[in-house]
């Protein structure tokens, strides 16, 4: 955080609300479900702004409005102070979020979380389940 702290407050606020297809549009989703991910971090955010050569700072002690608990939002610089756009390719928040959503999806840490559960939740299934015992007749 070597960046100017008046500079910082001008960049855009992106909670990781804004791409949980877990939420709900009331509760502060701004994306499609489909285009959304999983229960997000403010570290994957932070690492997919960095992949697009966009700079950023984590916020770690911020929590949003509408769900106090959640603790975290990340600070994007999309423009410049003249305007023109850090990465051509996203020129609005939305397509920020667009793109960083489907770079959380593949992110590297994400994708072994998902390795250890899934092989968890198959160990679960495997088993008989439901009451079993006779039926009266």
């Amino acid at each position: 955080m070597d960046m100017d702290v008046t500079s910082i407050k001008k960049w855009i606020v992106f909670y990781p609300i804004y791409i949980n297809s877990k939420k709900t549009i009331a509760e502060g989703r701004r994306i499609s479900t489909i285009k959304g991910c999983e229960n997000p971090t403010c570290v994957e955010i932070d690492d997919c702004c960095k992949h697009l050569k966009l700079p950023s700072v984590i916020e770690i002690e911020k929590a949003y409005p509408r769900d106090y608990l959640q603790k975290g939002r990340v600070r994007v610089m999309l423009k410049m102070e003249d305007g023109t756009l850090l990465n051509p390719a996203i020129g609005s928040r939305k397509q920020l979020m667009i793109q960083v959503a489907e770079l959380v999806r593949r992110h590297p840490g994400r994708t072994k979380k998902q390795d250890t559960s899934s092989s968890s939740t198959q160990a679960g299934l495997s088993k008989a389940g439901g009451k079993g015992g006779k039926k009266k007749k």
